[in-house]
C-alpha cells in the first residue's frame, strides 16, 4: 500500500466518522438536559427537606409524599444520564474500531455494527427513562391550592 492509499483511506474513515460525531453531539445536547433537570429536582429535594423541619401533621404527609416523588424523578434521570454516557462510549468505540480496522487492514465491519446497535439501543433507553420522568413530573404537578 503506497502513502497516496493510505491517505485515502484515512479520510475515508473520517468521513464515515461523522454522522457518529453528530450523534455524540445529540448525546451530549441530551446530557445537558437530563443535568438541569437533575439539578433543579435535587434543589426542589432539599428545599422540601428544609421545609420539612418546622412542620408536622398533614403537611409533613404532603412534603414526604413530593420527596418521594422527587427521589423517584431523581433516579429516572440519574439512570437515563447512565445510558447517554453508555451510548457515548459507545459511539466512540464505533469511530476508534473504524480507524483500527482501516490501519490494521482488516474488515471490523461485524463490530462496529455491534458497538453502533448497542449505542442506539442505549439512546433509546435513555430516551425512554427521560419521557418517564417527564410523566412523572406532569402526572405528580399540583397547580393551585391544596
Amino acid at each position: 500500500m503506497d502513502i497516496s492509499s493510505d491517505v485515502t483511506s484515512i479520510a475515508r474513515v473520517i468521513q464515515l466518522s461523522i454522522a457518529p460525531v453528530f450523534l455524540l453531539t445529540a448525546v451530549g445536547a441530551m446530557l445537558g438536559v437530563l443535568s438541569n433537570r437533575l439539578s433543579r429536582a435535587v434543589d426542589r429535594a432539599r428545599a422540601i427537606e428544609t421545609r420539612c423541619l418546622g412542620v408536622a401533621g398533614d403537611e409533613l404527609a404532603i412534603l414526604r409524599k413530593q420527596l418521594t416523588v422527587l427521589s423517584r424523578r431523581i433516579h429516572w434521570i440519574y439512570m437515563a444520564m447512565v445510558l447517554c454516557a453508555v451510548c457515548a462510549l459507545l459511539i466512540c468505540s464505533v469511530i476508534v474500531t473504524a480507524f483500527a480496522s482501516t490501519l490494521a487492514g482488516k474488515v471490523l465491519a461485524v463490530p462496529i455494527a455491534v458497538l453502533f446497535v448497542a449505542a442506539m439501543l442505549a439512546f433509546i433507553g435513555a430516551l425512554l427513562l427521560f419521557v418517564r420522568e417527564v410523566h412523572l413530573a406532569i402526572t405528580t404537578l399540583r397547580l393551585g391550592p391544596p
